[in-house]
């Protein structure tokens, strides 16, 4: 047994569905959740704790998380860290802190985070009412791990391609396209999916909806299951609309082992291994791949001497459908397969940038109870950008474990040709992918489009007339002619 193995000991998730006057902020989530997690170890771990590392929040500012959560739960860490947003940020802190465990740089981290949206959203309602939750009054947190480059370019930015919800149907209707569907045919496609999903999430204690919803409840329109963006109802969206935290406290094998961890509290990572993809979506070569998602499970394996058949189980980051088609089909993984542990972003809960967490501590979770298997937890942030994954078993590494260097698998991937933004353009283009936005009526808002000028220009363009708008909502307009115009910087279709 290496004694630098850096293993998983103890997580913890929580929930509150609490009228908001009373509800708790999510620092105070994410310490009841380190609370939790110190119990699950079954071991004295808080005290022993040297870094403490929160995953970027986004209901609450704080300027230095950790800062403050070590002060709530009576602890005096060495450092604070904290992690730049990013639905891979989790995972990257993970992966930070295996290694700096491995080097004998730390012992005992504290890694978490909580979101509480649930409760702020409603305080805009009416009636309103003023949250007063206090924020530490630290100075900002210095130790900052991630990048922080914004995930829109200009040009998306003009076009108004600056959400999930806006940006994600671009990758779904290009899958729709790519396999040849018509637009009710890949609604089924994707309900079907999404309600094997939300089956896992009945079965999970910690889920924020343990509703197993039908493909038929799943895609289609009702009061309470709007369309949001088209593709995409509300059911096949991340949910960020809950109250949840999560910890998990990352240890060397000898320091949980000094604490009095037992062993069958015990899941190592085996390695792990990050990339991302072009930074903007503009420069993909293809809509419809991540080469980077490809490139860290494959150098990650690799590192694990693992195959993707030695895996019983995954987690595959889940916002939408599209996300999870697309890390599929790069892994190499069908419907056969465990896709999720927990349920998804859209049924388990999806807090922002804390649902790896999550996502971690019910792996944990699973394996403890089928000791000897494996499972992948992967993570990613803004627009299928940035990658994260990991590999664990309650088996120690019999090879050690491995971080893969991060530059290494980086470099496979800005090797592959890229896209460059047309700009402004005027003539006749072919859809390449569409994303319609709609009103809470049901009537479509407003439209953007991606076309492809030539083999390595892109052009992005909106649209405004409803009648059209209605059109890419009935049937698949990729690989049909438009004519777009430019002013003012904007181009439109006409």
């Amino acid at each position: 047994m290496d004694p630098r193995a850096p293993v998983i000991v103890g997580v913890g998730q929580v929930s509150q569905r609490v009228a908001a006057p009373e509800a708790l902020p999510p620092i105070s989530l994410c310490a009841d959740a380190a609370r939790a997690a110190e119990q699950d170890a079954g071991a004295s771990l808080l005290s022993r704790t040297d870094i403490v590392a929160i995953v970027h929040i986004v209901s609450w500012p704080y300027p230095d998380p950790g800062a403050l959560l070590a002060r709530m739960l009576g602890i005096e860490p060495r450092a604070t860290a904290v992690s730049t947003v990013g639905g891979n940020s989790p995972q990257l802190l993970v992966n930070e802190f295996a290694e700096r465990i491995q080097r004998g740089e730390c012992d005992v981290v504290l890694i978490g985070g909580g979101e509480s949206m649930y409760t702020r959203w409603r305080a805009r309602r009416e009636p309103r009412f003023e949250l007063t939750w206090e924020n530490g009054d630290d100075a900002p947190c210095e130790w900052v791990i991630g990048d922080d480059r914004p995930g829109t370019s200009d040009e998306e930015m003009r076009h108004g391609a600056i959400a999930p919800t806006t940006v994600y149907p671009f990758f779904e209707t290009a899958l729709r396209a790519e396999a040849g569907r018509g637009v009710d045919e890949h609604q089924k496609h994707i309900a079907e999916l999404w309600s094997m999903f939300s089956a896992v999430a009945a079965t999970n204690p910690h889920a924020w909806s343990q509703t197993a919803y039908t493909p038929d409840e799943i895609r289609t329109v009702t009061p309470d299951n709007r369309m949001v963006v088209f593709p995409y109802a509300k059911r096949m969206c991340a949910n960020i609309d809950v109250d949840q935290g999560a910890a998990i406290f990352l240890c060397s094998y000898e320091a949980a082992h000094a604490a009095g961890v037992a062993d069958d509290r015990m899941v190592f990572l085996h390695a792990c291994a990050q990339a991302h993809d072009h930074w903007f979506v503009s420069e993909r070569a293809s809509l419809t791949r991540s080469p980077a998602i490809r490139a860290t499970v494959t150098d990650m394996l690799a590192a694990a001497g693992l195959g993707v058949d030695d895996i019983s189980r995954f987690d595959l980051y889940s916002c939408f459908p599209s996300a999870v088609q697309i890390a599929m089909r790069e892994i190499g993984l069908d419907r056969d397969r465990q896709l999720t542990v927990t349920g998804g972003l859209g049924f388990a809960g999806g807090p922002v940038n804390n649902y790896p967490t999550h996502a971690m501590a019910q792996m944990v979770e699973t394996l403890r109870a089928d000791p000897g298997s494996f499972g992948i937890t992967t993570a990613l942030g803004w627009y299928m950008t940035k990658h994260a994954a990991g590999v664990w078993s309650t088996t120690p590494p019999a090879g050690g474990f491995r971080r893969v260097d991060p530059s290494a698998t980086q470099s496979q991937v800005d090797a592959l040709p890229r896209c460059t933004s047309a700009g402004a353009v005027d003539g006749e283009f072919v859809v390449e992918a569409t994303s319609v936005a709609m009103n809470r009526d049901g009537t479509p808002a407003s439209g953007i489009v991606t076309a492809r000028v030539d083999g390595e220009h892109r052009a992005i363009a909106v649209c405004r007339e409803a009648e059209r708008l209605q059109a890419f909502t009935e049937e698949p307009w990729e690989g049909r002619p438009v004519r777009i115009a430019h002013a003012d910087g904007i181009n439109e279709v006409r």
